[in-house]
């Protein structure tokens, strides 16, 4: 069995730097398209959960030894990105907006693509610590 894991041919740690800064520009694209307005300060949301995954995966990258511990609080991020916007729709229905409902559609989207790929890695460690007798 190959040693390194790769989702969608990025390892979990460049897959959080990448969902970190798709959220952090969409967050901000969404906030200019809502003209600025400081009323509309929840467009900055997909920026807020995005900010602590890119810096995750930086940090991942940059110590290996705490890695995992990097990733799992990653995961944590993926969760409240899928629960959140589910919760809300389940409270509220559909948004008003078409621009709140492209952004929860984005936070899920990426919130579960990220809780495939670090639950298959999380496998996929186990097996080779398993397999190397550790």
């Amino acid at each position: 069995m190959d040693d390194t894991f790769s989702f969608l041919g990025m390892s979990v740690p460049n897959l959080a730097r990448y969902f970190g800064s798709l959220l952090v520009i969409w967050g901000i694209i969404s906030f200019a398209l809502a003209d600025f307005d400081l009323d509309a300060k929840t467009a900055l949301i997909p920026t807020v959960m995005g900010a602590p995954m890119l810096l995750l995966g930086i940090l991942s990258l940059r110590d290996e030894k705490n890695r995992h511990h990097y990733m799992h609080a990653c995961m944590v991020l993926a969760l409240i990105m899928v629960f959140s916007p589910l919760s809300m729709f389940a409270m509220m229905g559909r948004p008003d907006s078409d621009l709140t409902l492209v952004s929860l559609i984005i936070l899920m989207s990426l919130g579960s693509t990220f809780m495939v790929a670090g639950i298959k890695s999380f496998r996929h460690a186990r097996i080779l610590r398993e397999s190397s007798g550790v």
